[in-house]
């Protein structure tokens, strides 16, 4: 029998590959002899550099940069195997877990560090990047991930202008001569969600803005200032970065990567998918488990275990989920190719311990549903 694991990480409590890892130990213990493929997934969010690293048997490499209220940060980015490809998940320089809840200003947070980032990837010489993004601090356009790559913005007097959201109001003029000239020929995938526009009530400032920090009069002055910004970019660089989907994604990230990079939007399970060859090792497999810290009706939108679930289904292969929880709205997931969905929560507990304990609940579910598989084949 072949069993292809391809689950998602399983937040703060284990990475996608030792998902897969504890998911073997258990059915072993009811199919010792059978084969087991991994294929660590991820949906461009969390855990999408380490998945990719895995599945390409590439390497993790970490650079300290300047986070987004402009103290120094730690932050990693991956190198695929090969050596053609760099891997990068924006929150992981520009991510709000590196402000304090009541030290959050998406008025002065800056994405230039996850500009570092692509110069770090750079420097070793890829000809791709994968970029992820999602969970920003910022909401700055990706001004200042530009700036970091040599772009230079300047408002009234020909000053240049100060990093952070707050600032793109005054902006006059755009001057990308000194864009790093070794991003000619480097082609970017972006995972995002590819619906988010630049502004409005369903742009980056008035839906995340809030949990960054904006209070309504900030919102409101970072939506005038991303659309301020959106319409030099227009007039100067001749990109209409405004009705972009995705644009929105990541504080308006998307749209500095649209007006400065050569890139691709695209959902990111699509983008994981394709680069771990999951179709291929879906090919003569009797079963398939993916899942998930939790699954609810948030699944539904672009998940892991979705995109996971399409494409097995495509293949003919039946689909076991396990999630760490569950929540409402899973009914829908049965219709798009998932057989059935265990949760591996033994007992109320604290959350710390359940985090803890993650793995030998996920070995212990996975080996009571081994059983069950064995039941239906004896």
């Amino acid at each position: 029998m072949t069993f292809v694991l391809a689950p998602d990480s399983f937040k703060e409590s284990m990475t996608a590959k030792e998902v897969c890892i504890a998911m073997e130990r258990g059915l072993r213990r009811v199919f010792p002899e059978a084969r087991y493929i991994h294929v660590p997934m991820a949906d461009g969010g969390e855990g999408t550099t380490r998945s990719l690293v895995d599945a390409t048997c590439g390497a993790l490499h970490s650079v300290t940069v300047t986070g987004p209220s402009g103290s120094p940060a730690e932050a990693i980015f991956g190198i695929s195997g090969d050596g053609t490809v760099g891997i990068i998940e924006m929150s992981s320089a520009s991510g709000i877990q590196h402000t304090a809840p009541d030290n959050r200003n998406p008025l002065l947070a800056t994405s230039y560090g996850t500009g570092q980032l692509v110069t770090a990837c750079l420097n070793k010489g890829v000809r791709q990047i994968i970029l992820g993004l999602g969970g920003s601090a910022t909401n700055d356009g990706g001004a200042g991930m530009a700036e970091a790559l040599g772009v230079r913005f300047y408002g009234p007097h020909h000053r240049q202008l100060s990093r952070g959201g707050g600032a793109l109001g005054d902006l006059q003029r755009i001057d990308i001569s000194g864009l790093d000239p070794r991003l000619n020929g480097v082609k970017f995938l972006v995972a995002c969600d590819v619906t988010s526009p630049l502004c409005g009530d369903q742009g980056a400032s008035v839906v995340f803005g809030p949990q960054k920090g904006a209070t309504p009069p900030m919102v409101r002055q970072l939506d005038d200032n991303l659309a301020h910004y959106a319409q030099i970019i227009c007039q100067q660089l001749g990109k209409n970065v405004a009705d972009q989907p995705g644009a929105g994604a990541a504080g308006g990230l998307g749209a500095g990567l649209l007006a400065f990079t050569d890139c691709e939007l695209k959902n990111g399970v699509e983008i994981i998918l394709s680069y771990t060859r999951l179709k291929q090792h879906l090919t003569g497999a009797d079963y398939c488990f993916t899942g998930e810290g939790r699954m609810d009706a948030q699944t539904m939108f672009g998940k892991t275990p979705l995109g996971v679930a399409r494409l097995a289904k495509a293949a003919g292969v039946p689909v076991i989920a396990i999630a760490g929880s569950m929540g409402s709205g899973t009914e829908p997931l049965y219709r798009q190719g998932i057989d059935a969905i265990f949760g591996i929560i033994p007992h109320a507990d604290s959350i710390d311990n359940l985090l803890r304990s993650g793995t030998v609940n996920i070995q212990r579910t996975c080996e009571n549903v081994g059983r069950l598989l064995r039941l239906h084949l004896s």
